[in-house]
Order: structure tokens, then sequence, then C-alpha cells
């Protein structure tokens, strides 16, 4: 991963950026020398959204299951039937 002051981002922001967009590698911005973010390419951050939310879907159903709020097939299938009437 390539790292970056943030006095270069200020002073660099469109080669940064342009070598962001065609190595598609994240850049971590330090400030202090600390690390402060990261510059992702838009593609790669909407992907990663989305997959966040697949994730968090699924934590949502295995809370669920745990707490036993869950339905059989058969009842799924009638609430399932009334909804889509």
């Amino acid at each position: 991963m390539k790292v970056e002051l943030v006095t270069n981002l200020k002073r660099q922001a469109t080669k940064i950026l342009a070598d962001l967009h065609e190595s598609k590698e994240p850049v971590l911005i330090t400030e202090h020398g600390r690390p402060s973010a990261y510059l992702v390419d838009v593609a790669d951050y909407e992907l990663m959204q989305r997959r966040m939310q697949i994730l968090e879907g699924i934590a949502k159903g295995e809370r669920a299951i745990l707490e036993g709020r869950t339905l059989s097939h058969g009842e799924a299938r009638e609430k399932m039937h009334k909804w889509l009437k």
C-alpha cells in the first residue's frame, strides 16, 4: 500500500489520484506521522460498501436465528402468499 503525507496530497492531488486510478491500490494518508485517511478508487469503495451490506444482512439473520425469530417453511410461505396478494 502506498503512503502519502497530507502535505503531498495537497500539493500533488492530481498525480496521486492518477496513480490511484491506474494502480487501484489504496493510498494511506498520514498527518503528523500518523494514519489519517485512506484514498480508494470509487469502484473499489462501492464494492466494499455492497459487501458490507451483505455481511450486515447475514449478521442480522444470524441474530434472528439465535433469538428464535424464525419461521417454518410453511409459515413463511403463508406470510408471503398474504403479502403478495
